[in-house]
């Protein structure tokens, strides 16, 4: 497909400057840009680029001012980030959607499956699934029996979902990711050995909810393990068994919940973020990458740094200390032998 800049800018609500037949027909990073591409300049350490870049438009925020002469047409927007967000989004819905059920598919008989479906080969779906209108199900997903899933939902190749699990509309979930099995639930009965736990409760999923590739939400032992809605786990996330995790909050790669541990709305982990179990997390609160989180955190929209983590101003304290502990180390040997050497005079 090709537009122009000032398709583009129509579409998002923006003005052009420069010429607005400038025709695109690509996207691509503004480091990366070539002729007919459109890139985006969000983040200023990136501005450089601006004025070398062979891209022929860029989104620029509606209050940019260029430090020098630019090559490229400007597309000026609120926000050049969610504009191309925007973008992408109209894109990805002009790619033609998948339909039909593939011959290998295996469908139990009692399960019910909506209009205009994609259903790959090998997929598996059991006895009392119910799928909505819109799904697209591809190769070798397994549904378990029970499962309920929404509209317009993605499950790409080789996700698992287990038993009994709920999952909203417009949720997608990448491949590998597994979600319902069982929580880590075992009972010591001796010394060496451990009884399993049966984990009878289950996953729910609510609406828009996205979860990346290998990732992995535990049913819970009784109850719902609960993803609400808006929420974005990234790939190679362990959520355990009764957690819960409140609306829109987002979390990146590698990080781990330990079971029953409460997240509330609009939190932000960084990656491989560790929470021990049975933990509350107030709303809006952000945690650095590498952050170990050890007791609950009740102050709201706090930020927390660190290994135990810390508020991100005791952090930055301490961290300050850490840095002079090689200088106070040799000062305090040197006061040591000063006075040593004042006993021994």
């Amino acid at each position: 497909m090709e537009f122009t800049a000032a398709m583009i800018a129509r579409m998002l609500n923006g003005t052009v400057d420069g010429d607005p037949d400038t025709k695109l027909n690509t996207v691509a990073r503004i480091e990366e840009g070539v002729e007919g591409a459109l890139s985006f300049l969000s983040n200023m350490k990136y501005e450089p680029y601006l004025y070398t870049t062979t891209a022929s438009a860029v989104l620029v925020s509606n209050d940019f001012t260029p430090a020098k002469e630019v090559r490229a047409t400007l597309i000026r927007v609120d926000d050049p980030y969610q504009a191309l967000a925007r973008l992408l989004a109209f894109y990805e819905q002009a790619r033609p959607a998948k339909k039909g059920i593939h011959a290998s598919a295996v469908i139990d008989e009692k399960a019910s499956v909506g209009a205009d479906v994609f259903i790959g080969a090998c997929a598996v779906i059991s006895e009392n699934v119910v799928i909505g209108d819109g799904c697209s199900l591809y190769p070798q997903v397994f549904i378990g029996e029970n499962v309920k899933i929404g509209r317009n939902c993605t499950l790409y190749p080789g996700v698992k979902v287990y038993r009994d699990s709920v999952i909203g509309n417009d949720c997608i979930i990448h491949a590998g990711a597994v979600i319902g099995a069982d929580g880590f639930g075992f009972a010591p009965v001796t010394d060496a050995n451990f009884m399993k736990i049966p984990q009878i409760g289950n996953v729910i999923l609510e609406d828009n909810v996205e979860i990346g590739a290998n990732t992995c939400v535990d049913r819970a032992t009784m109850g719902s393990t609960i993803i609400r809605k808006g929420v974005k786990l990234d790939n190679l996330i362990q959520v355990g068994h009764n957690c819960e995790i409140g609306e829109n909050t987002v979390i990146a790669a590698q990080s781990g919940l330990a079971g029953s541990t409460i997240v509330g709305r609009n939190c932000m982990f960084a990656g491989q973020v560790g929470l021990a179990g049975h933990l509350r997390i107030a709303d809006g609160v952000k945690i650095g990458a590498q952050s170990g989180i050890m007791s609950t955190i009740s102050e709201e929209n706090a930020t927390y740094l660190g290994y135990p983590a810390t508020n991100s101003k005791q952090f930055l304290k301490t961290t300050v200390y850490l840095r002079k502990l090689p200088d106070l180390s040799n000062r305090v040997d040197a006061l040591e032998k000063a006075v040593e050497a004042l006993k021994n005079s």
